[in-house]
């Protein structure tokens, strides 16, 4: 074969090779365009659709209501140039002090804090399964470190805050999370079924209202004891309640401040999920001297809420409810 013929052979064998190639480049789209994969975007996949457009919205309504919906706090052990320090990662058997600090960008423990609801930090453990809760009250040294006595009833896995704002101008509240442990074998509960109402030492306590992701709703409790209502609760942490919810899956925390009113039978509270799911609610309320607690399981992906009741303790290794057994103490 000649030079020439070799020449127009090669020239048509590449012409024939790049219209196979332009054919399978044109189904597939341009080179360097973007592949459209639904919730590829994990905060898209997890931003509630906007109230004003539906469940059929596109992703431009997702991000409008994500923007509504508040931060998720204590999902981080430093955050805001203040950390978390566990002194007391493991509690050994589930008893003894649990000590901690908060420390600064620089390392230094703090030890000025705004007074908020009657205390300068707020300080809850709760088991991953969410069915153990404590609400409790440190003590802090001059140092900076809180110490504070604290049961568990069973080993686990448990997630430690501390909810507080330090002192200086424009300083915001900040929520630390931070994991702690109880050694021994382990086998996690189900999280509790969704109900309206919850039983605690006597108290029935029911929960109506909405928890919707990126849109404040408001949730009412409602105390009654043998069957009429309370209408004498006493004040606690500045309030006739105390809400804390936390997020299934991964312990996001929301604090729930409450509305004016009192003292009962209702409690109102204003809330806003910062996404879709299934969250625990945890009412703290306080009647003739006592704090009780009352759990609730509840959806924010329907925007409605029903509430699961909080069990009583299960022997061990198995978590027990965050609401006590009739006649233990309180953990407050």
């Amino acid at each position: 074969m000649n030079t020439g013929v070799k020449t127009a052979a090669f020239a048509a064998a590449l012409a024939a090779a790049f219209g196979a190639a332009y054919g399978i480049g044109a189904g597939l789209g341009p080179v360097g365009s973007p592949v459209k994969v639904e919730h590829a975007n994990h905060a898209q996949a997890s931003a509630p659709p906007s109230p004003s457009t539906g469940a059929d919205a596109g992703h431009g309504g997702r991000e409008e209501a994500a923007a509504q919906a508040p931060a998720a706090g204590g999902l981080q052990v430093s955050e805001g140039g203040y950390a978390l320090s566990l002194d007391t990662p493991r509690i050994e058997g589930g008893r003894g002090e649990l000590r901690f600090s908060v420390k600064d960008a620089e390392g230094r423990k703090v030890t000025s804090y705004k007074t908020e609801h009657g205390k300068e930090l707020h300080f809850i453990v709760a088991s991953r399964d969410l069915t153990v809760y404590r609400h409790l009250h440190p003590v802090r040294a001059a140092d900076g470190t809180w110490s504070t006595p604290v049961d568990l009833p069973a080993a686990g896995g448990y997630k430690a805050f501390a909810d507080f704002t330090p002192t200086g101008e424009g300083a915001k509240g900040v929520t630390l999370g931070a994991d702690l442990a109880v050694p021994g074998a382990y086998a996690p509960n189900p999280l509790p079924a969704a109900a309206n109402t919850a039983d605690v030492d006597g108290y029935q306590v029911a929960l109506a209202g909405t928890l919707a992701p990126g849109k404040a709703g408001e949730l009412k409790l409602t105390v009654t004891k043998d069957g009429k209502p309370v209408t004498n609760l006493e004040p606690y942490l500045g309030a006739y309640g105390h809400l804390v919810a936390l997020r299934d899956g991964d312990l996001a925390y929301l604090h729930v401040h409450p509305n004016e009113g009192g003292p009962g039978p209702d409690v109102s509270f204003t809330a806003t999920a910062p996404s879709a799911g299934a969250y625990r609610l945890f009412l703290d309320f306080q009647h003739e001297g006592t704090v009780r607690t009352a759990a609730f399981t509840v959806d924010a992906g329907t925007g409605s809420a029903a509430a699961g009741p909080a069990t009583t303790p299960a022997p061990a290794p198995a978590p027990a409810s965050g609401a006590p057994e009739s006649g233990e103490p309180h953990a407050h």
